[in-house]
C-alpha cells in the first residue's frame, strides 16, 4: 500500500507491504535517511496517532491523505499547504477573530462551562477503578505516559457507554474532551480553536474518545454476535446460560440507587476481601440487570472490576443464582461419573487423540502429542469425543475438528510466557481455561478467559476449574460456542439438572444420559 508522507517539508510516496504502524515507521525512516530520531505520526487534521489506534484511523480516512511525520521533540508543526485552505487560520490565544469565525460547536470555552466539565471528568476517575493512579501521574509529573492517556480515555468511555449505551451524544463527548484538558492543561492543544479537537473533535467525529468508542462498540457487537441472546429462546429453550432469571431465591437484601453506587465504587477501593464479597452480594441484582441490558453488558466487567483480580467471585454469583445443592453437583457426582465415561469412550472408533485422552484419563502414561492433562480433564474432554462438534450455525455449515474444539474448552500456557500476549491473540474466543504452569500435568494456576480479559479462578484443581468455567457462562449470561453446544448442554442438564424438560436437547445428549445413568 502506498502513503503519501510529509517530513521536513518534502513530501514522498512511502511504499509498506505490511500495514501497520511499525512498517510504515520503518520505511519512513528508511526512505527519509532518518536515524538515532523518535518520530510522531500525525493524520492531515495535525492529530496525533498513536501505534493502538493507527488502523481505526486509516479505516476512516482516505488513501489520498497526506500523512504528516515529525520528531517527538519538535514543539509544533506548521501545516502544509496542500491540506490547507486559503481561508484557514492560524489560531493563537489572542486571535481576535477565533470565536467569530468558529462553528458554535467549536467556540472556545465559557469558564463555567471549563470549570463544570473538569469536575465531571474528576469525579469519574475518583469513581472508577485506575482513575486515582491517573490523578497520581498527572499531579506528580504535569503530565500522562501515551499508556496513562489511553488509560484515562478507556476510563471515561466506560463510564458513557455505561450511562448511555454505545453512541454517547455529542454534548456528553464535547464535556468530556473539555474536562480532559482543563482537569489536566498539559493535555490541551493550544494550537487548535478549543485545545480539546485530539481527543474530540464534533465537526468531524475524530479522536481519542471517537477512536476507543469504536473499538468497544466492534467489541460489544462481537460479544453480542458471540452470546446470541437474540435466538438464545431458540438455541437453548428458556433455561440456558442466556435465560433473565428473576426468580432467585437466595437473595437477601438488595441494593438500588445511590447506595448501588456507593458500593459498587467502595469495592474499586476496597482491599478488604470479605468487604469485596459482601458487597458484590448486595449489587447482585443491578450486575444481573446489567448483565442482561444488550446496550450495557459489555461493560459488566468494567462496572464490577474486582473480577479481575479478587477469586471465588464467579462461584458466589451462581450460588445465588442456584443455591448451593445445585452449585456442588459436579464435584459430588464426578466420582461415580468418571468411570462411565471412561467406559463410554473406549467403544468409539480408536485413534490418537482418543487413545491420549483414555490413557490420561485411566492414568496411564503414553508419548503423545496430547500426552499431559491430569485424568479429570483428560476426562471431560472425552465428552467431546461422545458429543462430537457440529457445524457452525444457521448459515455456516463449517464444522471443526474435535482438538479445535478443544480450544473452547482449556488452553495450556507455559508459566514463563506472557499472558499479555496470549491474551491479544485470543480475545475473540468464548470463555475458556487458560492452565498456566510448566506441564500439562504441572498447573499451578487456572484462568477465565473472557471478551479479552483473565478472570482468576479459585480453583486449584483441573475439575474445579472446569466447574468455574460452566458457572461463569451463567454468570454472564453467554450462550456455549456452538461447537460444543451439545456437551455443555449435558453437563447443564445431566450433571446439574438446570433447565430440564425445556432446554432444547440433541437426540445425541438424550442417549448419552441414558447410557450414562441407566
Amino acid at each position: 500500500m502506498l502513503f503519501k508522507v510529509i517530513y521536513g517539508g518534502k513530501k514522498k510516496l512511502i511504499k509498506v507491504d505490511e500495514v501497520d504502524y511499525s512498517s510504515l515507521i520503518k520505511e519512513v525512516k528508511k526512505k527519509f535517511s532518518i536515524e538515532q530520531k523518535d518520530l510522531v505520526l500525525q493524520d492531515d487534521t495535525g492529530v496525533e496517532v498513536d501505534e493502538d489506534v493507527f488502523t481505526d484511523v486509516l479505516e476512516e480516512k482516505s488513501r489520498e491523505v497526506l500523512w504528516r511525520v515529525i520528531d517527538q521533540d519538535s514543539e509544533c508543526t506548521v501545516l502544509d499547504s496542500c491540506s490547507s485552505h486559503s481561508d484557514t487560520l492560524v489560531l493563537t490565544p489572542n486571535h481576535p477573530e477565533t470565536d467569530d469565525r468558529a462553528e458554535p460547536s467549536m467556540k472556545r470555552p465559557r469558564f463555567d462551562e471549563a470549570f463544570e466539565a473538569k469536575q465531571f471528568v474528576s469525579e469519574i476517575l475518583k469513581e472508577k477503578a485506575g482513575g486515582l493512579a491517573v490523578l497520581a501521574e498527572y499531579n506528580e509529573h504535569g503530565k500522562l505516559t501515551d499508556s496513562t492517556r489511553r488509560q484515562l480515555v478507556n476510563i471515561v468511555v466506560a463510564y458513557i457507554t455505561e450511562k448511555e449505551g454505545r453512541v454517547p451524544s455529542k454534548e456528553t463527548k464535547t464535556r468530556c474532551a473539555l474536562g480532559i484538558v482543563t482537569l489536566c492543561p498539559s493535555l490541551k492543544d493550544p494550537y487548535s480553536r478549543t485545545g480539546y479537537e485530539h481527543f474530540y473533535d464534533p465537526k468531524s467525529n475524530q479522536g481519542y474518545i471517537s477512536w476507543r468508542l469504536k473499538t468497544v462498540s466492534r467489541r460489544s457487537k462481537s460479544q453480542s454476535t458471540r452470546n446470541a441472546r437474540s435466538s438464545a429462546a431458540l438455541d437453548e429453550g428458556n433455561r440456558g446460560p442466556t435465560a433473565n432469571r428473576a426468580n432467585w431465591n437466595y437473595l437477601e437484601k438488595q441494593l438500588d440507587g445511590d447506595q448501588c453506587k456507593e458500593a459498587i465504587s467502595f469495592m474499586s477501593h476496597c482491599a478488604d476481601k470479605d468487604q469485596i464479597f459482601e458487597k458484590m452480594k448486595l449489587t447482585f441484582k443491578h450486575r444481573q440487570q446489567l448483565i442482561h441490558d444488550a446496550e450495557k453488558s459489555s461493560t459488566a466487567l468494567s462496572v464490577f472490576p474486582r473480577f479481575h483480580d479478587t477469586k471465588g467471585l464467579v462461584l458466589q454469583d451462581f450460588d445465588i443464582k442456584f443455591g448451593t445443592e445445585t452449585a456442588s453437583r459436579l464435584l459430588e457426582q464426578w466420582d461415580t461419573l468418571k468411570p462411565k465415561i471412561i467406559a463410554e469412550a473406549k467403544t468409539l472408533n480408536s485413534n490418537l487423540y482418543l487413545n491420549s485422552l483414555l490413557a490420561a484419563g485411566t492414568g496411564q502414561n503414553l508419548e503423545c502429542e496430547w500426552q499431559g492433562w491430569d485424568s479429570d480433564m483428560s476426562c471431560l474432554l472425552l465428552l467431546a469425543f461422545l458429543l462430537p462438534p457440529s457445524a457452525g450455525g444457521r448459515n455456516n455449515s463449517t464444522k471443526i475438528s474435535i482438538k479445535e474444539a478443544m480450544d473452547h474448552v482449556v488452553q495450556f500456557h507455559k508459566a514463563c510466557c506472557s499472558l499479555t500476549e496470549y491474551v491479544e491473540k485470543t480475545e475473540g474466543l468464548q470463555p475458556h481455561l487458560l492452565a498456566v504452569g510448566s506441564a500439562k500435568n504441572a498447573i499451578h494456576e487456572f484462568y477465565i478467559v473472557l471478551d479479552g480479559k483473565l478472570l482468576p479462578c479459585q480453583a486449584k484443581s483441573s475439575l474445579s476449574a472446569f466447574d468455574e468455567l460452566f458457572k461463569a457462562y451463567f454468570v454472564f449470561s453467554v450462550s456455549y460456542p456452538h461447537s460444543l453446544n451439545a456437551m455443555f448442554t449435558f453437563v447443564q442438564t445431566t450433571i446439574y439438572k438446570i433447565g430440564c424438560g425445556t432446554v432444547r436437547e440433541t437426540p445425541r445428549v438424550k442417549d448419552l444420559r441414558a447410557k450414562l445413568l441407566n
